[in-house]
């Protein structure tokens, strides 16, 4: 399973209707898995259907949060298909940052 978590750093509070897209990358391309909106809290709990192993791709519009980041795209590999992927995403009008978390 792959979710997600925005937070809104300069705020201190989620980062709600943040339109989100996973992809896998396969024969040379970006194929879209799933997609969703970011709910009150900030989290996107499901993004269509579950990862096999590959390279992925989270890409967040963010332009309602940050003209100067409009999107953030964070790219990950999945080595174990069973395991649950949480990539949270810390977002400011200036920087991001993002990690592996549980």
């Amino acid at each position: 399973m792959i979710t997600t978590h925005v937070l809104d750093t300069a705020q201190g509070r989620p980062a709600s209707g943040i339109p989100v897209r996973l992809e896998i990358h396969e024969l040379q391309a970006w194929t879209l898995v799933g997609r969703g909106t970011t709910d009150a809290d900030g989290r996107l709990e499901s993004l269509g259907a579950k990862p096999q192993a590959g390279t992925y791709r989270l890409i967040f519009d963010t332009r309602a949060r940050s003209s100067f980041f409009p999107e953030v795209t964070v790219m990950f590999e999945i080595t174990d298909a069973n395991a649950h992927y949480h990539v949270p995403l810390l977002l400011s009008p200036f920087g991001y940052s993002t990690y592996r978390g549980s």
